[in-house]
């Protein structure tokens, strides 16, 4: 029973996160001279914010795969968990893109990622730098109890900082299960080329688990 909370925590979590963060790219547009960009990112780092403070306790608040699988790589969570936290993720962002799509219609693009300039190889590379940073913070601030009264903070405004820059070139993924779900229902080129943003953000957080564990190895 408290596996299923866990997992329904991070169900929920990722659901508010599509619904509320790609809901508000949709609904106000991602260009860079506009107020959008700001008010997406602002968005997703909130949304994350307030999940943080809500199920934060229950589940840790991942609703990441690529966070999950760092916390997972890192010995902080079990094979078994790591499993039901992804699928109850990707429910979670597939159920939220849907909840989204009577609101602003598949032609709003549902804050679907797309390849910066056409390039899978671009893409890859911006999507694994955003996503070790914001992996990075996580790992960094959740390693100490004492974190916790502003570790939901710092890991929205973490979020909020890597959509800043990322919203230009991919509109930023950084997480898998909130790439899948707007994709799987617009369908059309954002599908064909989501597996970019499953790949490289799960790359991009085993680098930062990895880079993190050399870097506190020895510290007490």
């Amino acid at each position: 029973m408290n596996s299923f909370k866990k997992y329904l925590a991070e169900f929920i979590g990722t659901m508010v996160l599509v619904l509320l963060g790609c809901g508000t790219a949709a609904a106000v547009g991602c260009s860079a001279d506009g107020s959008g960009y700001l008010l997406t990112a602002l968005a997703f780092g909130l949304t994350i914010v307030a999940m943080a403070y809500s199920i934060g306790n229950i589940s840790g608040c991942h609703v990441n795969p690529a966070v999950s699988i760092a916390m997972l790589v890192s010995g902080k969570m079990s094979g078994k968990d790591f499993i039901g936290y992804v699928i109850a993720q990707c429910a979670g962002a597939i159920v939220g893109a849907a909840l989204l799509l009577p609101l602003v219609g598949r032609d709003s693009g549902l804050g679907a990622n797309a390849l910066y300039n056409g390039s899978v190889g671009l893409s890859i590379l911006i999507e694994v730098i955003l996503t070790c940073i914001f992996v990075l913070a996580i790992l960094g601030v959740t390693s100490k109890d004492s974190n916790s009264p502003v570790a939901g903070l710092v890991i929205g405004l973490s979020l909020t900082l890597v959509h800043i820059l990322g919203i230009s070139f991919t509109g930023t993924s950084v997480n898998p299960a909130r790439s899948l779900g707007p994709a799987l229902l617009v369908g059309g080129e954002a599908l064909s080329t989501v597996w970019v943003f499953l790949a490289a953000p799960l790359i991009g957080g085993l680098l930062a688990a990895f880079i993190y564990s050399f870097l506190s190895s020895g510290q007490e």
